[in-house]
């Protein structure tokens, strides 16, 4: 049976993954930047494979629900979808540094993903000044989520794995 299947139990997995994500993505909502969210979707794709691309659409479903469905929800259904396809595409490395890095520049580059509709809005001058004006903010991004991948990565690869035993 192939992990990425809709049997009871992965669908209880999906229910408790969108569950953990959107609960410490509240938990750090007064931080600005700082979140979890990165760190859970590297690392439930590594350990649940192609079962990520159910999870992401509930987590973003879920997002829109609680906070309407505004731009930035757009914006949501590419950029984590692209954190889950880097992950699937270099799942063989087993470095915390390689997976705090990914996390870091994802982070980094948040701020220019998110730009991106802006493009058919206010065209490329307007893209460009709306990025640029969040490069403060990338920066905390890009540091928070490297450090938090650094810090929990190990910790939390393991215990998935003998959760998975």
């Amino acid at each position: 049976m192939k992990k990425h299947t809709l049997t009871a139990t992965n669908i209880a997995r999906i229910g408790m993954m969108t569950a953990t994500i959107e609960v410490a993505k509240c938990a750090l909502s007064f931080l600005p930047n700082v979140e979890l969210v990165s760190f859970l979707i590297i690392l439930y794709t590594l350990s649940f494979g192609k079962l990520i691309f159910f999870v992401i659409p509930v987590f973003i479903l879920l997002e829109g629900c609680i906070y309407g469905f505004g731009l930035w929800w757009i914006m949501y259904l590419y950029a984590w979808p692209i954190l889950a396809l880097l992950t699937l595409l270099f799942r063989r490395q087993q470095s915390p540094f390689f997976w705090s890095m990914l996390s870091g520049f994802f982070g980094l580059f948040f701020g220019a993903l998110c730009a991106i509709p802006y493009f058919f809005i206010v065209g490329v001058h307007g893209t460009f000044e709306w990025w640029v004006a969040g490069i403060p903010y990338d920066i905390v991004h890009c540091i928070s989520n490297f450090c938090i991948c650094l810090v929990l990565f190990s910790p939390m690869k393991k215990l998935m794995e003998r959760l998975m035993r």
